[in-house]
C-alpha cells in the first residue's frame, strides 16, 4: 500500500492539517475537478470565499426571531399551495444554475430520465444513502437510491448532510421555513424542529451558511421529484451534521432512532465516497488491486460492505485504519447507530447498495476522482 500526501484526519472533517474542506470549492483553478462535487462554483462564491473558509461560529439555540433582512421574501406559496406569512424565511436554491440546472422543466426531464433507468427493489426505503455532487457526475447514481422511495407511504423526509465549510462539532438546524427548488418549494417541519431544539443538542445555522452548503440542497430536487404526488402533505427536516465523535454519533443515533422507526419518515443520508488525488491530499494506493481506480473501488467497497452489515463500530474502525475520505461518514455513523438502537427492540432491518460510480478512472498520481454510491435501508 502506497501513501502520498497527508490523508484526512479522522473525525475532523478536514484534510490533513489544512483548513480546506473535503470537497470542491477550494480546488483551485481546475473548473472540471471542482465539478466533481459541483458543476461550477455558485454565483457570487468568489465574493464570499473568506466567509466559506473562515465562517463565523454557528449560533446557539434557541433561535432568535428572523431579522427583516432574513425574512426578505414576499408571501410564499409552500408545497401545500397555501399562502404563508410574509415573514416566512426562505433558503434559495443557491446551487441551481451551476451544480444542476435552474430550469424546472429541464430538471424534471433529467430526473425522470435517470429514475426511469433505475430498478425498484420491491421494498420501500426507510433510509437511503446517495451522493451530493453536481448532477452531471452523480445524478444517474443517485436515482438508484431515490427509485426505492414510496411516496404513498412517506410524508416526512429527514435530510442529514455533512458540513463542508462551517466548523461544527454537533448538529445544526436551519433558520429557514422554506427550501426552494426549481420544481416547487419544500416546507420545513417546524413541529419536528421544535422537538429537536428542545433536546438542547442542536445549534442553528445562518441563512448564509445554509445557502453556502451543498450537501443538503443537492437532495432537494430528487426529494421534490419522487414526492411530487404527495407534495401537499410533504415536509422536510434538514440537519447539518458536524464532525462528530464516535460518542456523539451514538447520541444522535439514539435521538433519531424513534423517527427512523416511523414508516411515515424517510431518512436521506448525504455522502460521496472516496475523494482521491493530491488535490484532496489523499492518495491511498493498494498496488495489488492493479490500476489506481481499482484500488479506490476496492477501498470503497470495503466500507460499503461494512455499512451493509449495519455495524457502526466496524465502520469507525475502518475509517481510522484507512482514513477514506468519505465526506458523509458522520451522517452515515448517525444512521448506523440509529439502526443499532432499533435492533435492540427487535426491529429487523437490512441495507443494500445498488450502484457505484467514479467521476473518472485514476491511472496516475496526477489524476483525481470522487466516488459515488447509492443504497437503501429496508425494514422487514
Amino acid at each position: 500500500v502506497r501513501m502520498r500526501p497527508a490523508p484526512i484526519s479522522p473525525g475532523t472533517g478536514r484534510l490533513g492539517s489544512a483548513r480546506r474542506p473535503l470537497c470542491s470549492r477550494w480546488q483551485g483553478s481546475s473548473r472540471r475537478l471542482a465539478a466533481l462535487e459541483s458543476v461550477s462554483p455558485p454565483s457570487g462564491a468568489a465574493l464570499r470565499a473568506a466567509a466559506l473558509l473562515f465562517p463565523p461560529p454557528l449560533s446557539p439555540i434557541p433561535p432568535s426571531p428572523p431579522s427583516p433582512q432574513l425574512a426578505r421574501r414576499d408571501p410564499i406559496i409552500g408545497g401545500s399551495g397555501s399562502k404563508m406569512s410574509s415573514r416566512a424565511v426562505c433558503r434559495e436554491a443557491s446551487h441551481a444554475g451551476s451544480w444542476y440546472t435552474a430550469s424546472g422543466a429541464q430538471l424534471n426531464a433529467q430526473l425522470e430520465s435517470w429514475l426511469a433507468q433505475a430498478q425498484p427493489t420491491g421494498r420501500p426505503a426507510r433510509a437511503i444513502i446517495a451522493p451530493h455532487a453536481g448532477y452531471t457526475y452523480c445524478g444517474s447514481c443517485a436515482a438508484h437510491a431515490y427509485k426505492q422511495v414510496d411516496p404513498s407511504i412517506t410524508r416526512r423526509v429527514f435530510i442529514l448532510g455533512p458540513s463542508h465549510h462551517a466548523p461544527l462539532s454537533r448538529c445544526a438546524l436551519s433558520t429557514a421555513d422554506i427550501y426552494r427548488t426549481p420544481l416547487y418549494d419544500l416546507r420545513i417541519d417546524q413541529k419536528i424542529y421544535g422537538e429537536l431544539w428542545k433536546t438542547g443538542m442542536f445549534e442553528r445555522m445562518t441563512i448564509q451558511i445554509d445557502e453556502d452548503e451543498h450537501s443538503i440542497e443537492m437532495h432537494l430536487p430528487y426529494t421534490a421529484k419522487t414526492m411530487e404526488s404527495q407534495k401537499d402533505e410533504l415536509t422536510i427536516v434538514p440537519v447539518l451534521v458536524g464532525a462528530l465523535s464516535d460518542s456523539k454519533e451514538q447520541m444522535y443515533g439514539e435521538l433519531f432512532s424513534k423517527y427512523l422507526a416511523d414508516p411515515l419518515n424517510l431518512f436521506v443520508i448525504s455522502s460521496d465516497f472516496c475523494h482521491w488525488g493530491q488535490r484532496f491530499r489523499y492518495t491511498h494506493y493498494d498496488e495489488s488491486q492493479g490500476e489506481i481506480y481499482r484500488s479506490i473501488q476496492h477501498l470503497d467497497k470495503m466500507g460499503m460492505d461494512i455499512i451493509e452489515q449495519l455495524d457502526a463500530v466496524s465502520f469507525n474502525n475502518y475509517l481510522k485504519k484507512y482514513h477514506n475520505t468519505i465526506c458523509g461518514r458522520h451522517p452515515i455513523g448517525v444512521l448506523l447507530n440509529a439502526v443499532a438502537e432499533l435492533r435492540k427492540s427487535g426491529m429487523n432491518m437490512a441495507f443494500s447498495f445498488l450502484n457505484y460510480a467514479q467521476s473518472s478512472q485514476c491511472k496516475n498520481w496526477e489524476d483525481s476522482s470522487v466516488s459515488y454510491a447509492a443504497g437503501t435501508l429496508m425494514v422487514h
